[in-house]
């Protein structure tokens, strides 16, 4: 459930309202930090709709209470709040500020009538103003020290706090406009910030902003100094002071930039403070992000240092087929050159698995482009002189990499099978059909999907023999010897996969494998 559905409800409002309040509430951790103070976003339980209002716009009932949509607590101090009050009902007596200010549609200060012997307090009524219309209110408690700060640094922020909630008031931040990317992993208050005036010059450094900006090899105080002409002294790495990061730093763009110098990577996000449709200066935020960015870079090495791994273990286990089937031609048994090529076709199934990974190193596999390969590979070559066409239906979708091998291996080995035995001497099908079926716990108490995977061919049939075995019982056909494939696919299933198998006749003739497998998720 969204926090703006009690929004959504209201007819005089619309998903752009709601999309506006998403990127208020994933923003304005920021204004609480400046502010020292707790935020509220509320809204009315009981609207009255544009067409009944004596204002021509909804506003909230006479006497309507108000319910917090959100809720955010300032991490540069106290909270006021020390229950989260999201969900929490604002008494219609409490509420009559809230009221109040949706109406006029202006930022007020309000006290709050004391009680129960409590000192009386002060809240600032923000609302949130679109389209000449408001969507809801933001309430913020103001302490004691409110208006009667004890540093300059104090001051500024407080002040930048009211700005932004000025212009959340006049619904010109935060703006559709800003890059997507720019809210995550963005820097916060106490890594650095700067308030810059309209011309672009430093208004105000907090103390871990300069700290940031002497690492990257500035000397002296950045106060009166304008950024761009700073950062264009600095040994700045690739493309310099370039279109992209010179108006984050002036102040004029509501971007994110990275400076790099010597060695250091410095993030920048600049936030333009406006009164109606002048400027009036720039918020600017700075991070010093040199050890993310060298953990970045080991992780990108790391990464092509596993991808050529699997890359050279697919080329090796590719030479190892190659040499078993160069082998195989010089057989005269045709005993032993079938047993090189049954070989020959398992090392081929594990090298497409690390072929894959070494395009993806991620956790899990796209396996489906891969099956479809393998099953028709495996169809090939285990058939002689018959034509055998092949079908793959359902989707497997992500398998964990620890058990892509072992399922493209007895995949492999069951489709061969249904080959050389189901459809010995004759031409057929043999169809691979994936199903997902319901979700499991296993004994360690964790989530398993559950995939069934049918194996058919319309070949010869085993009569009306069912054999159904799991756990450490045997996968084995009726009639026959166990042979080394059975063997691999009974031991892979049992202590890989976790699953069982069926062998049944298949409706139309031929044979069904059926075999589920689990898969931690």
């Amino acid at each position: 459930m969204a926090f703006t559905d009690p929004l959504r409800s209201i007819e005089d409002f619309d998903a752009g309202d709601a999309e506006w309040l998403h990127l208020l509430v994933g923003d304005w951790q920021l204004v609480a930090d400046l502010g020292f103070a707790d935020l509220l976003l509320s809204f009315p339980n009981q609207v009255i709709s544009a067409q009944h209002s004596p204002t021509g716009a909804a506003i909230p009932a006479p006497g309507s209470d108000f319910t917090v949509l959100a809720h955010a607590r300032p991490t540069t101090g106290p909270t006021a709040f020390h229950k989260d009050m999201v969900g929490e009902t604002i008494s219609p007596r409490d509420s009559a500020p809230l009221r109040s200010a949706w109406v006029d549609r202006r930022m007020e200060r309000f006290k709050l009538t004391a009680t129960d012997g409590q000192p009386a307090e002060s809240i600032l009524v923000v609302p949130l103003v679109r389209n000449q219309r408001t969507i809801a209110v933001v309430s913020v408690p103001l302490d004691s020290h409110f208006g009667h700060p004890v540093s300059q640094m104090e001051t500024v922020y407080r002040e930048t706090a009211r700005d932004l909630l000025r212009m959340a008031n006049e619904g010109t931040w935060p703006d559709f406009a800003v890059r997507s990317d720019s809210r995550r992993g963005a820097p916060r208050v106490g890594d650095g910030m700067m308030r810059l005036d309209e011309h672009g010059r430093v208004a105000f450094c907090s103390p871990n902003g300069l700290s940031t900006f002497r690492r990257l090899g500035h000397e002296g105080d950045v106060t009166g100094e304008n950024l761009v002409a700073i950062s264009r002294k600095l040994d700045v790495r690739g493309n310099g002071v370039d279109e992209t990061i010179a108006p984050v730093l002036a102040g004029t763009m509501p971007w994110r930039g990275e400076l790099e110098a010597g060695n250091v990577s410095v993030t920048l996000r600049a936030i333009p403070l406006r009164q109606g449709s002048s400027r009036t200066g720039a918020l600017l935020l700075c991070r010093d992000v040199t050890e993310l960015r060298r953990r970045d870079l080991q992780l990108v090495s790391k990464d092509a240092t596993i991808r050529e791994i699997h890359h050279r273990v697919k080329n090796n286990l590719q030479t190892v087929s190659a040499l078993l089937r160069l082998q195989s031609r010089r057989m005269t048994s045709d005993e032993a050159k079938h047993g090189l090529q049954q070989a020959m076709r398992r090392v081929s199934s594990i090298a497409r698995v690390h072929e894959s990974l070494s395009h993806d190193i991620s956790d899990d596999v796209d396996f489906d482009e891969l099956i479809r390969h393998q099953v028709k590979l495996a169809v090939e070559m285990a058939s002689s002189t018959q034509t055998v066409f092949t079908e793959v239906r359902g989707e497997f979708g992500l398998l964990p990499s620890k058990s892509a091998t072992s399922m493209a291996l007895v995949v492999n080995e069951v489709a061969a099978n249904a080959v050389q035995h189901g459809l010995k001497d004759r031409d057929g099908t043999v169809s691979l059909v994936v199903d997902r079926l319901p979700d499991v716990v296993n004994d360690a108490g964790e989530v398993c999907r559950v995939i069934e995977v049918t194996v058919s061919d319309d070949g010869w049939g085993m009569g009306d023999t069912v054999i159904e075995e799991s756990g450490a019982s045997a996968f084995r056909q009726a009639g026959e010897g166990e042979g080394l494939g059975m063997q691999i696919v009974r031991t892979l299933v049992a202590s890989e996969l976790k699953g069982k198998i069926r062998w049944q006749p298949r409706e139309g003739g031929g044979t069904s494998v059926v075999i589920q497998a689990q898969f931690v998720v």
